[in-house]
């Protein structure tokens, strides 16, 4: 008896501790240690919310949702734009737009709707360990509309580039189920430039706006170069580990949710969740917007904080009744666009006196930064993290001693054995495309690509 009443005590001390801590815990103490971005690298980021903000309208030269401000974007910019009747429920719909003032070609892809089947379907269909890439895991779902996405237009992507003189950016953005997705066409794009016209790696960028967990640490912190995600305060969405499949299901029972995530902060040591690669984390470098503080009413001018983090990386679900609001585009961009006029007040300020940070300075500083997020990441023993020499040395295009991955897919078409370990060979390889596109899809008798759970309907 003494035995159980001591167990239950146990229990409820435990739970009334990690309650305390949660309740406590606000999402500003994410980035508290963070230092403030700049102006010249946060400027992209209002333009590029509205853009994927214009995804929604039916007709940019008539827009329905206009935010505050207008768009701000012309009209006859906007060359391509697919729905999902066009998608057939492969991927969110997404809009192709020509930034000429800033010499950027923009890929935007629209978030979660919630009426739509084929959008749960993309965002469930993953499971721990399903889907390796580029020696890490990646979510299986996205990364199979990224491949539908880019098999679709990277001709047409291409050809606009190569039009442009091969000087524009190429830009992938999203919100939410889109940003997953974005940022996963980049992985595949940086990886084989090759379906772009040979784009170099700097020309490339992703902008995930509030995006969902969607590939390895050691992912996030490789690419964080050219993937730069967009958190506004509370945002419940990148800070949510539990696997989505069990969230869904447990909708209902909020109590039994909250309990196991109680056990699990409680019982499971960080450092044996660092050393689970299939862990899925929020990808690359991270802009947090702040505009609420601790015990006080009200919103507050917004500062936004970057960094790369290692450990610590979202990793606690913020109790607040804004934890769902701040997942909003909406939201996101009118923040943004004020954290940006913010930052143009600031540096006018001190214009008769020389900036605090030059530009060249923050450049070696973001570089620096990268390099010791990854040193970081190999200290905390990180499966397949790359350290900085690794980094370096697979840019530019270099070649791999030992077999490379054609080479393996070939052995691996004689030999099943050798299929696994041709897999990884090499943890920083790249994943070669046609095995990518041969695992996901399937050819039916026109030598159309389609995705293996929809060629036994067609045919």
């Amino acid at each position: 008896m003494s035995v159980s009443c001591g167990v239950e005590w146990a229990v409820i001390l435990g739970c009334l501790r990690w309650a305390w801590k949660r309740c406590t815990y606000i999402g500003s103490d994410d980035s508290a240690n963070w230092p403030i971005a700049t102006l010249e690298e946060f400027e992209p980021v209002p333009r590029v919310c509205r853009i994927i903000l214009s995804v929604y309208e039916p007709d940019l030269h008539h827009p329905i949702y206009s935010p505050l401000g207008g768009y701000r974007l012309n009209p006859d910019w906007a060359i391509k734009r697919v729905n999902y009747e066009q998608t057939q429920g492969h991927a969110p719909p997404y809009l192709i737009y020509i930034d000429h003032d800033n010499k950027e070609i923009v890929l935007a892809i629209r978030g979660l709707n919630l009426v739509k089947d084929s959008d749960y379907k993309l965002l469930l269909d993953n499971r721990l360990g399903m889907q390796m890439f580029d020696g890490g895991y990646v979510h299986h779902g996205l990364l199979k509309s990224a491949i539908w996405i880019l098999n679709n237009e990277s001709e047409f992507l291409r050809r606009i580039w190569e039009e442009n003189g091969r000087e524009y950016k190429m830009v992938f953005a999203g919100h939410s189920l889109g940003a997953g997705v974005a940022s996963l066409l980049s992985l595949i794009v940086v990886n084989h430039t090759d379906m772009l016209g040979g784009i170099p790696r700097s020309s490339v960028r992703c902008y995930a706006v509030a995006p969902a967990r969607c590939m390895s640490l050691n992912l996030a912190v490789k690419y964080a170069d050219v993937i730069y995600s967009v958190v506004l305060q509370d945002d419940f969405l990148l800070r949510t580990p539990t696997p989505l499949e069990d969230i869904f299901e447990s909708i209902f029972c909020l109590p039994c949710l909250l309990f196991l995530v109680c056990l699990r902060d409680t019982f499971i040591p960080e450092d044996r969740k660092f050393r689970d690669p299939r862990r899925l984390y929020a990808p690359g470098r991270i802009y947090h917007i702040i505009e609420r503080k601790c015990c006080r009413c009200g919103r507050y001018p917004p500062d936004v904080r970057t960094g790369i983090p290692v450990d610590g990386r979202f990793e606690h679900v913020v109790l607040s009744c804004n934890a769902t609001s701040d997942h909003a585009i909406i939201w996101i961009e009118r923040e943004a666009d004020k954290a940006l006029q913010r930052l143009k007040e600031l540096s006018t300020e001190t214009i008769t006196t020389p900036p605090q940070v030059q530009k060249l300075e923050r450049m070696h500083t973001l570089e620096k930064e990268h390099r010791d997020a990854l040193d970081r990441a190999v200290s905390l023993n990180i499966p397949h993290a790359a350290n900085t020499a690794e980094q370096e040395s697979l840019y530019p295009e270099e070649e791999y001693s030992g077999e490379s991955t054609a080479e393996a897919a070939e052995h691996s078409k004689d030999d099943p054995k050798y299929s696994s370990v041709g897999k990884r060979y090499c943890k920083n390889a790249r994943t070669n495309w046609n095995e990518v596109v041969e695992k996901l899809f399937k050819r039916n008798e026109s030598r159309q690509l389609l995705l293996e759970s929809d060629a036994s309907v067609t045919e």
